[in-house]
């Protein structure tokens, strides 16, 4: 099959989930400034107000809909609204996502119902809501997966079982949708650990607060990535050095990535009393960042005032 035609970035209109922090707000910044008309979701519906107003008073079209993935008549509902407000879907991304920091026996049955119910279920809403109004002009459905939708990590172990589910069912949905000839592109984007609040939002269990082990990418290289995938038709695409070392031993040498997994057991946390268990998987939370803490000693002011949409914003927690 031939790569389907996708559009110019300013000839879009792109729905982008999870889009009021970390990977889905620096896509949506990105995008806004080249030309594209967004549909902007996630649980926070003040904070997206927020976004949605600072892109349209720069001169950008969006528009927001408070949405919890994981319910399908509210992915309906997003889909409804682009196309009440704009005609059409050229590109969908999801993007939203969480996670929980614990061992697999000691996280409870609850908690990670709701991981998957966001990270897997929210993709398959998403995709499948999409699928119809992506086939009737053509364009490119984008998943969010991470270099362990091939690799693990411990004490993440139920975030790394929900992004195979993603890469699983995004492979599937490629091969049918192919099958038949239809005019989508179908991306799984795997990124590395990116410098996002994603541990400040993640349910913890942890006995310290939770961090991502360095090295870490920018967001603004993942959303690089998605908006390539955008018009520029690919199957995936691993995002960082260490996306594409980890994904390729997982699969090499299967042995040898796990000892090395195992010493990323006492890399992700700080010597800091640890936030709520329940994170953010249950409420939106505080954010409203592109960026998360980082290595606090090296901070940028500059940065943290750029990437900062609403300083002491209520938030998506995604």
């Amino acid at each position: 099959m031939s790569k389907p035609p996708l559009k110019s970035l300013d000839q879009q209109v792109i729905v982008i989930t999870g889009a009021s922090s970390g990977i889905g707000l620096a896509t949506a910044l990105a995008a806004a400034k080249q030309g594209a008309k967004l549909v902007l979701a996630a649980r926070s519906g003040s904070t997206l107000e927020e976004i949605g107003r600072q892109i349209n008073v720069g001169g950008g079209q969006a528009i927001t809909v408070q949405a919890d993935v994981g319910e399908r008549a509210q992915v309906e509902a997003i889909a409804a609204a682009a196309i009440q407000h704009f005609g059409r879907i050229d590109t969908w991304v999801n993007d939203a996502g969480a996670s929980v920091y614990g061992r697999l026996d000691e996280v409870s049955e609850e908690d990670s119902q709701r991981l998957f119910k966001t990270n897997f279920w929210g993709v398959v809403n998403g995709s499948l809501v999409a699928l119809p109004y992506l086939k009737v002009n053509g364009g490119a459905l984008i998943n969010l997966g991470s270099e362990v939708s091939d690799a693990v990590v411990p004490l993440q172990g139920m975030y790394s079982a929900s992004k195979h589910a993603v890469k699983g069912f995004t492979d599937a949905l490629r091969i049918e949708l192919e099958a038949d000839d239809a005019p989508i592109s179908v991306t799984l984007i795997q990124p590395t650990a990116v410098d996002t609040p994603y541990p400040e939002h993640a349910g913890n269990y942890l006995s310290q607060e939770p961090m991502l082990p360095s090295p870490m990418i920018e967001p603004e290289k993942v959303a690089s990535a998605i908006l390539d995938a955008a018009t520029d038709p690919v199957r995936d695409v691993k995002v960082g050095a260490m996306s594409v070392i980890n994904t390729a031993m997982s699969k090499v040498l299967p042995g040898l990535a796990d000892t090395m997994a195992k010493m990323q057991m006492g890399r992700q946390q700080r010597n800091e009393v640890p936030h709520s268990r329940d994170g953010t998987l249950y409420q939106a939370g505080e954010s409203g960042r592109i960026h998360g803490r980082g290595d606090q000693s090296k901070a940028d002011p500059k940065r943290a005032r750029q990437t900062n949409v609403r300083p002491h914003a209520v938030v998506d927690g995604d």
